[in-house]
């Protein structure tokens, strides 16, 4: 057996241990998918309504302040906010006396005056010890999952992002790093856990039978040492995005709830039982912007850096390609999202409207453009 002979069975053997690798992952996580169900599950036996106690005792307070007594709400614009002249409410007789109003600066999504939830175990030790067990094994499902990836691109000795099935489970085991490594920064995510292991599933399941593609070679205008800085920072922008898009779904969910219990209405059991158990919608307000407003600077590289590659790769910078449309509009959106979300009229929905309307851009550009559409970009392998 001859040095190139060995060479290649060596490969077809490292890819052999990736596909196992990722079978494996998908094995774990689906474990870590079924302890977060039973988390939820448990949690649901907890009695939890701060969201409803706060708001209706908000509701009690301006029910018993004099109707004459009630200060005039003055609003303007300051660094991004919104100034409000009013009386604290929950000192609303004592202020009636005194007149003194107080002067509360404060984001208009985050006007109500709720809590954070207590989390998918809602308080329960038998959900919470779940809810511990189910990190675990996410965190043990990304390991072998990154395993599979690097064994990937051990066998072609490259790196593992030139198809749609390896830029796939690359894309997925980021975005379970990201959503760990946020943990890690004792940031209020773990709700996030449910929804980001079952979109995972389905990504795997996608990647291991529509997408996969055999080991092999690049074309020759992916050598570059471009691919690397170019693609893995497209990778992880994705991830990120996609966390802060599911955060402005909750977001979205979780304030009509709340507008809900502030006109007095009485949601269901179903919806009362989720969405006490997540954070305040101002909150999630805040955390959809600050990943997104965190990451837009990094897509923007992103796109610079495609650039550049395109310019040593294809002789030009730009030339209208479907990727390069689709990234500069998905630029574009998020812009809007980040110009909507600090300017007085567009807070709150409707600048979450326009964030999901940019990850949709993105979400359109990950999969539409690289399958269902031809161009320089067309390395799906499909």
């Amino acid at each position: 057996m001859n040095a190139t002979t060995l060479a290649a069975a060596t490969n077809e053997n490292l890819a052999q241990i990736s596909n196992v690798l990722i079978y494996s992952a998908m094995a774990v996580y689906l474990l870590g998918f079924f302890a977060l169900m039973a988390e939820w599950l448990f949690g649901s036996r907890s009695k939890v309504a701060r969201t409803a106690a706060a708001l209706t005792a908000d509701r009690a307070a301006e029910a018993a302040e004099p109707d004459g007594a009630k200060a005039p709400a003055v609003t303007v614009r300051s660094q991004g906010g919104t100034a409000t002249l009013e009386r604290p409410k929950a000192a609303a007789k004592t202020a009636a006396k005194t007149g003194a109003p107080k002067v509360v600066t404060r984001a208009a999504a985050g006007s109500r005056d709720v809590p954070d939830g207590p989390g998918a175990a809602a308080g329960d030790e038998q959900g919470d010890l779940y809810g511990r067990i189910a990190i675990s094994m996410i965190f043990l499902g990304f390991l072998v999952e990154a395993g599979g990836v690097l064994t990937r691109a051990l066998s072609v000795e490259r790196a593992p992002w030139g198809n749609m099935y390896e830029f796939n489970i690359t894309f997925s085991t980021v975005a379970v790093g990201v959503f760990l490594g946020l943990l890690a920064l004792k940031k209020n995510v773990r709700w996030i856990g449910l929804p980001l292991i079952t979109t995972v599933l389905l990504d795997l399941g996608l990647a291991v039978t529509v997408l996969y593609t055999d080991s092999d070679q690049l074309v020759p205008a992916l050598h570059s040492y471009w691919l690397w800085i170019h693609v893995s920072t497209a990778i992880f922008c994705g991830a990120a995005f996609y966390v802060g898009a599911v955060s402005t779904a909750a977001y979205l969910f979780k304030d009509s709830y709340e507008a809900k219990l502030q006109r007095g209405g009485t949601p269901g059991r179903f919806a009362t039982s989720v969405m006490e158990r997540l954070p305040a919608s101002a909150s999630l307000d805040k955390f959809t912007y600050r990943m997104n407003a965190a990451i837009f600077p990094l897509w923007t590289f992103t796109i610079i850096a495609g650039a550049i590659w395109a310019g040593d790769a294809w002789g030009r910078y730009w030339g209208w390609d479907p990727k390069e449309v689709w990234s500069f509009i998905t630029w574009v959106a998020y812009a809007c999202y980040l110009h909507a979300r600090a300017t007085a009229g567009w807070k709150g929905r409707k600048a979450a409207y326009l964030a999901l309307i940019a990850f949709g851009c993105w979400l359109f550009n990950y999969y539409g453009v690289n399958i269902f559409v031809s161009g320089k970009h067309s390395y799906a392998g499909v």
